[in-house]
């Protein structure tokens, strides 16, 4: 029996706006941080109203922005090529995974489940890649290792498939004479489109935020760096002219926003997933919980 009382929705309200409070500030501090003075934070840290307000960070970005916008287009690239990759792939998998008369599929499901928690190493895959497959310094590089495939993504929409799409609808296809081809192009895919909205979100944020197959994989052809590479890169170039600077007793290190500037890299690298998210959010919530909870 709920009770519905005012002293109960009052604290739902309370404990619902302490979680809101949970996620926002954050990012409001993040914004915070970005717009003030490199003196004020050396001074007093990190606060939610800036005492004093600078753009000297993002001045200090302004004049790179030419690297910038190539980084971020090298990202939406990557990202767009990736998510969609992933999406074929982790479609082509879930679906034989979810029919219950393909042979063998429990051991199938057991080899992909061992998947999720053993590896092979980071320098013995390194060597496959780059010795087996030859992708270093290639786009392929930036794609390929460990976000093209992901195993628990498989298990999530194998589950949606298998509790969300009932079985006489597909029998009732192939009694009209349809094939799996067309089962899943016809059938499966325009009733899994929350599950697919959740991959899809889930893969452009690995993509997205992913920074590790640029250190790895790409050392020669550095144009093919996304925006989290270069940003790495912009980052250390400014330590390390803060470090020559300070050498010298008549130059104020104070003037390179370097504490600034981490907060101003991270908006300008969070813009685009906060921009993205919403148009997911629905699909999101609803193939999350029916791909994780069910079957």
């Amino acid at each position: 029996m709920i009770i519905k009382s005012k002293a109960f929705y009052t604290t739902a309200y309370v404990f619902v706006i302490f979680l809101i409070l949970i996620c926002v500030i954050p990012f409001w501090l993040l914004i915070a941080g970005s717009v003030t003075s490199e003196a004020e934070l050396l001074v007093h840290g990190y606060a939610l109203i800036p005492k004093e307000v600078s753009f000297s960070a993002f001045e200090f970005l302004w004049q790179m922005k030419d690297g910038i916008l190539q980084a971020y287009l090298m990202s939406i690239v990557i990202s767009v090529t990736g998510v969609s990759a992933s999406l074929v792939l982790t479609t082509l998998f879930a679906y034989p995974l979810s029919r219950k008369d393909l042979p063998g599929r429990n051991a199938i499901s057991l080899f992909l489940f061992i998947t999720m928690l053993f590896n092979g190493g980071l320098v013995p895959t390194y060597f496959v890649y780059t010795r087996l497959f030859h992708i270093k310094d290639t786009l392929a590089g930036m794609i390929v290792p460990s976000l093209l495939m992901n195993a628990f993504l498989v298990i999530m929409m194998r589950t949606y498939i298998t509790s969300s799409i009932p079985d006489e609808i597909l029998e009732a296809a192939r009694v009209d004479g349809a094939g799996e081809f067309r089962c899943l192009l016809a059938i499966v895919l325009p009733l899994s489109k929350p599950i697919l909205g959740t991959v899809a979100l889930m893969t452009f944020i690995a993509y997205w935020n992913n920074w590790t197959n640029g250190i790895y994989y790409i050392q020669q052809k550095t144009e093919l760096h996304g925006i989290q590479n270069y940003l790495k890169r912009i980052m250390d170039s400014a330590t390390m002219l803060q470090q020559q600077l300070a050498s010298s007793i008549n130059m104020d290190t104070r003037s390179i926003p370097t504490i600034g500037m981490r907060m101003a890299l991270a908006v300008i690298a969070v813009i685009p997933v906060l921009a993205v998210y919403p148009f997911f959010q629905k699909s999101f919530v609803q193939g999350i919980t029916i791909g994780s909870v069910k079957g």
